[in-house]
């Protein structure tokens, strides 16, 4: 039995949007995400100066 691949698969696929509350999520995880960055690079930049 041939195994179904995974581009015919996601083809057949309907497509359905984000709710709102997903694209909050998406949102809120993406900025924590690039301030938790920042936050590690002032860190590492303050430690690794001072040394």
């Amino acid at each position: 039995m041939e195994q179904p691949k995974i581009s015919e698969e996601m083809r057949k696929m309907a497509y359905e949007p984000l709710l709102p509350i997903e694209k909050k999520l998406i949102g809120w995880s993406l900025s924590i995400g690039i301030i938790l960055l920042v936050i590690l690079v002032a860190i590492t930049r303050a430690f690794v100066h001072a040394g």
